[in-house]
């Protein structure tokens, strides 16, 4: 019988196609981001390890600096495509490419820094969270405290309420849409504020169930179709400046099984609930949105006129 470490892995999305690492590549929000934090975080002398390294390329941001850096890399392929581009780059030679499962991998010795860009939109998907969690346990089983310094050091989670077109040339299709943060999207329609649903600090105990019940004040009038998930990564934080390093994902906008009308004024309601690492669809099965106070009702009740009172 598979142990739960080895059916996990199944899921980490390692396993995709090496073009779409090589897009990532390509991404100079992602790249510029992490380059700044891990040339912030990692200091001469460090140790560095990477759980789940793909290019390699973060790795080798933290060789310029650190003594040594474990990347370990779970997909075969992956691991061949990372050793051939590291033996091109300067220092590429202080990392090295370790072909295991980050569910189990420890490194031969205390570390300082530890990336893991396990990250998709609301934690869904890769198990960034529960490989975090599993590895705080067995560090300290084998090496005791202190925990490294984690990349991200937290992630912060919101929720908006929009109306999304759906319509492709004429074709109804309420599909997933992944929007990039600086485009204005003509389709789109934010109905309120975004509001934080759940904020996970990695020097903590995080749990893997994530449940949010909210209310949003509706600043626009319009037909609420889809919630909008926004993740934004805390790369470091940088103490002597009281800022952050951050790198926002593109936005995830589900669709909701049933639209509801809205009007400037109402208060609406939303829930949902996942486990971190979960499926989109397990997601988008709990979301519900209602208006318990429906401002246009409430103005047509307080402008009728008063009945007549017979003399």
């Amino acid at each position: 019988m598979l142990k739960e470490s080895e059916i996990e892995s199944c899921y980490l999305g390692q396993f995709i196609p090496v073009h779409y690492h090589h897009n990532m590549l390509m991404d100079q929000n992602r790249m510029h981001n992490f380059k700044s934090a891990i040339h912030y975080a990692v200091k001469p002398g460090m140790k560095v390890l990477e759980l789940g390294g793909g290019t390699g390329v973060l790795s080798w941001f933290a060789a310029q600096m650190a003594d040594k850096v474990y990347c370990v890399e779970f997909n075969p392929d992956m691991v061949k495509e990372a050793r051939k581009m590291l033996a091109m780059n300067p220092n590429g030679h202080k990392v090295e490419v370790i072909h295991a499962d980050a569910f189990e991998y420890l490194p031969p010795e205390p570390v300082d820094v530890v990336i893991c860009e396990m990250i998709h939109v609301g934690m869904l998907r890769e198990k960034q969270v529960q490989v975090i969690e599993s590895f705080k346990q067995r560090y300290l089983a084998r090496f005791g405290g202190p925990l490294p310094v984690f990349m991200p050091e937290a992630v912060i989670m919101a929720v908006q309420p929009l109306q999304q077109e759906y319509d492709f040339e004429g074709f109804y299709a309420p599909i997933v849409q992944f929007q990039e943060t600086t485009v204005i999207y003509p389709g789109t329609a934010e109905l309120a504020a975004p509001q934080v649903y759940s904020i996970l600090d990695f020097t903590q105990p995080n749990d893997l169930s994530i449940a949010w019940e909210g209310k949003f004040l509706v600043e626009k009038t319009g037909a609420l179709n889809a919630l909008r998930f926004v993740t934004k990564n805390v790369l470091a934080v940088v103490q002597e400046r009281g800022s952050t390093i951050d790198w926002l994902n593109h936005y995830m906008t589900l669709p909701l099984q049933q639209p509801v009308q809205v009007h400037a004024g109402d208060v609406l309601r939303v829930s949902f609930a996942y486990r971190c690492g979960g499926s989109i669809p397990a997601l988008e099965a709990t979301m519900q949105a209602e208006v318990i106070y429906d401002s246009t009702a409430e103005h047509v009740i307080s402008a009728a006129p008063s009945p007549t009172v017979p003399a």
